[in-house]
């Protein structure tokens, strides 16, 4: 298997900051689509003329006046109707092909930029240190003659900026250029990668090889692959997780949809038995819904495979339409690690995160880029997190599985928890729901039946807030908010004691300010110019025990401890002056996102 770092240390042609056309046959995969469903829309509507004419024996449809079949036919104008649809179809080509011609992009030292349009031009620009990812997909028909759509994930709602479509290997090539300058790297100049140029084959885009033989290469290509597999030149890094089908498949009919469909099908079972049979109607296109929703959801997970890159995270899924992300460091804001119910017995684990996608959090693709391990063993949780968390020693994953992923264990908890005198605000969970802030992050555990584990990283934590309702007042009792990006992953926790309460959102605080100052996640291969040293002093008592609870690292452990008496007394009147549904307070974070789309240092 070729070495994935490899394919990063060859310059692409198409990175050399001048604009770029797109795969030659980007008109035939975006517009000849259009055609199928406009021919199977026509066919749909004369489905019945077709059988006739393929058999005259069976011909027996209903005519109907003014059929303009029946009138071409009848007046001898089927010529005139070939030459009218020929055409249509020819001005349609003619079209995407002129969408193709002003179809360009450019890849610079900051910046990819795609310029489109024929009578309203646009020109859309994704700085490249604030890429978030990189995503490849190859649909079916276009793995097929190979070829790829590239989208590179900014930072913004609707802020992705898409290459569609590109071949297989030069998209290849590009994504590895686009996250080696987004990282901080600079490209090799011109010269020294001329050599890589003529050794990179085909360059399957318009404006590197004349046109006429760059279609022709395209389509040879595509030929090769139809037989042997597009996909072979393509390098994959060895998956550090394998996941059966077999598993597959049953964790997605273990999981929360399957009972809420043995729910429905009781309901209508009981309604049938109770003197309304019509309803047993629904209960066959409840079947197959369910049935097509568990069938897209398998097809989606499988050839699911994740690697560590130089890049970043490589995370590989899709049967029939293959997508492939790459997620740079610091990319991700928020890590849940979650058990349904029905899989506590074969010890199953999922873990999604918050990251920002380009799509808003009920999009469903935003909720499938969320899943980063759909189901796995405990071992598998553990490889998954070093690879987006390298920091984790041995120590500390023993008693984040201990006190954290099946916690509370017999003896001291080191997580703050519910008190007992507000146990009916959380009746079956108040011993486990609780918080916990280690240096690295702050971690939120909640749930007895359906467990999860939140991990917030504090370098990517934009505000904490301190909230108190009437009743937690009454109950000295407040919940803790940490604000990330939207998504899969809440970052709450509610009913912890008031003073511990309070005592977190001081630390957490501080501890955000301190990771930040540290952070330069952005620019994660640049050569470092004038940073300044982090103070470890700082770091060590902004991420210090809260109360007497301890923390994972050594350093914590030997800081100063809150004076719990005095944050009490602080908190008296700030949560006396509270009215009767508002937050007590909530301090923006370093690097917070401001409302006109700045940073707050």
């Amino acid at each position: 298997m070729t070495n994935p770092a490899a394919v990063a240390d060859v310059r692409s042609p198409l990175s050399d900051g001048e604009w770029h056309r797109l795969h030659p046959l980007t008109p035939v995969l975006r517009g000849g689509l259009f055609l199928v469903v406009v021919l199977g829309i026509v066919i749909t509507n004369l489905r019945d003329r077709i059988i006739g004419w393929l058999f005259p024996a069976v011909a027996d449809w209903e005519r109907y006046e003014a059929d303009p079949v029946d009138y071409v036919v009848s007046n001898n104008l089927i010529l005139i109707a070939l030459l009218a649809v020929l055409g249509v179809l020819l001005i349609l080509l003619g079209g995407f092909w002129l969408s193709w011609r002003f179809h360009t992009f450019r890849i610079t030292g900051d910046d990819v930029e795609v310029r489109s349009g024929i009578l309203f031009r646009t020109h859309r620009r994704a700085p490249l240190d604030r890429v978030q990812g990189v995503n490849l997909t190859r649909p079916m028909v276009a793995r097929l003659l190979g070829a790829a759509k590239l989208e590179v994930v900014g930072a913004g709602l609707d802020a992705n900026v898409k290459l569609e479509y590109l071949s297989t290997a030069n998209a290849e090539a590009v994504r590895a250029d686009i996250l080696r300058l987004a990282s901080g790297r600079q490209l090799a100049r011109a010269g020294d990668a001329a050599g890589v140029a003529g050794a990179a084959g085909v360059a399957g885009v318009a404006g590197t090889t004349p046109r006429g033989r760059a279609a022709v290469a395209a389509v040879s290509a595509g030929l090769t692959g139809l037989i042997d597999g597009a996909e072979q030149p393509v390098a994959e890094p060895a998956s550090v997780v394998h996941i059966p089908a077999g598993r597959l498949i049953a964790s997605r009919l273990l999981s929360g949809s399957t009972l809420w469909l043995v729910l429905l099908v009781g309901v209508i079972v009981v309604g049938s038995i109770l003197g309304t049979p019509w309803v047993l109607f629904t209960l066959v296109p409840t079947v197959i819904a369910f049935g097509a929703y568990w069938f897209r959801t398998v097809t989606r997970a499988l050839r699911y495979s994740i690697a560590p890159t130089p890049s970043g995270v490589r995370i590989t899924f899709g049967l029939f339409t293959t997508i492939t992300e790459t997620l740079p460091p610091g990319r991700v804001h928020a890590f849940e690690i979650r058990q349904p119910l029905l899989w506590r017995g074969f010890g199953w684990w999922e873990i999604k995160v918050n990251r920002l996608s380009g799509r808003s959090a009920s999009d469903a693709q935003a909720q499938q880029f969320a899943d980063v391990l759909p189901v796995g063993t405990r071992d598998d949780v553990e490889r998954v997190l070093r690879l987006f968390l390298p920091g984790i020693s041995a120590e500390q994953w023993q008693e984040l599985v201990v006190h954290g992923l099946l916690g509370p264990r017999s003896g001291a908890d080191p997580y703050v928890t519910t008190p007992r005198r507000a146990w009916w605000l959380r009746p079956l969970s108040w011993r486990r729901n609780g918080a916990l802030l280690t240096p690295d992050a702050l971690l939120l555990r909640h749930g007895l039946i359906w467990r999860s584990l939140v991990i917030l990283p504090l370098a990517r934590l934009q505000s904490i807030a301190l909230a108190q309702g009437p009743v937690d007042r009454a109950l000295r009792v407040a919940g803790v908010t940490a604000h990330i990006v939207a998504g899969q992953v809440r970052g709450s926790v509610g009913a912890l004691d008031r003073d511990d309460a309070v005592a977190a959102w001081q630390r957490t605080a501080a501890a955000v300010v301190a990771a930040a100052a540290s952070d330069r996640s952005h620019r994660w291969d640049a050569e470092p110019e004038g940073v300044g040293d982090v103070n470890a002093e700082n770091a060590a008592a902004a991420a210090a025990p809260v109360g007497d609870v301890a923390m994972y690292s050594d350093a914590a452990n030997a800081a100063r401890p809150v004076d719990t008496a005095n944050a009490a007394d602080t908190a008296g009147p700030v949560a006396a002056s509270v009215g009767e549904r508002d937050a007590v307070a909530a301090v923006p974070a370093a690097g917070a996102i401001s409302d006109d789309g700045g940073e707050r240092r």
